[in-house]
């Protein structure tokens, strides 16, 4: 496993690094420039990412909120203070964990094991949904292409799915690209 720790306080990157000790088959890279943060962590490419900000402005939280929208990764946040906003805004960010005033080297493994559970659950969470908006958007489609034929070829609802269906097996097509196409046609020939 690959652990970027960002922590531009080298002390409190070494009170991670302790609670890292024990994990077998572990890369560890210690970031402490907030410059070029996005493109270091591109270049560890790590499977989780452990920042340690101890009691940042709103201007660096804001900051480092920024980088996790981007990274993709399981993101474990320790601050020393905090207040609903920033907690709020932590969770819209994607940090998969958000610990205040809990920095201890014994409590780093729970946290890790944590932050890459819930980023993963989360993740088949948003993979769930895109593939039911997806769906969603299939059936929306094809219910349009079956109202355009059964308005222009006088057929009947099971009538039209079954021309649709027939004509993607034919093509060797989902039927959703076949109705896609009907709604197309029709808007070129100016149906509405």
């Amino acid at each position: 496993m690959r652990i970027a720790i960002v922590d531009e306080s080298a002390t409190r990157a070494a009170v991670i690094r302790e609670g890292l000790a024990t994990l077998e088959d572990c890369e560890i890279f210690v970031v402490t420039e907030r410059r070029g943060l996005v493109a270091r962590i591109g270049e560890i490419a790590p499977d989780i990412v452990l920042m340690d900000l101890g009691n940042p402005s709103r201007d660096v939280l804001e900051e480092y909120f920024a980088v996790s929208r981007v990274l993709g990764r399981p993101i474990a946040m320790f601050v020393d203070e905090s207040d609903a906003e920033s907690i709020a805004a932590s969770v819209d960010a994607g940090v998969s964990s958000y610990v205040v005033d809990g920095l201890a080297p014994h409590r780093i493994r729970s946290i890790l094991d944590l932050a890459v559970r819930r980023f993963h659950a989360f993740a088949r969470l948003q993979s769930d949904l895109a593939e039911a908006k997806g769906k969603l958007a299939d059936r929306e489609v094809v219910d349009k292409a079956k109202r355009i034929l059964m308005d222009s070829r006088g057929f009947t609802e099971p009538q039209a799915y079954t021309e649709l269906r027939k004509t993607a097996m034919n093509q060797g097509k989902r039927i959703a690209d076949i109705a896609e196409a009907v709604v197309t046609a029709h808007q070129l020939m100016g149906g509405k």
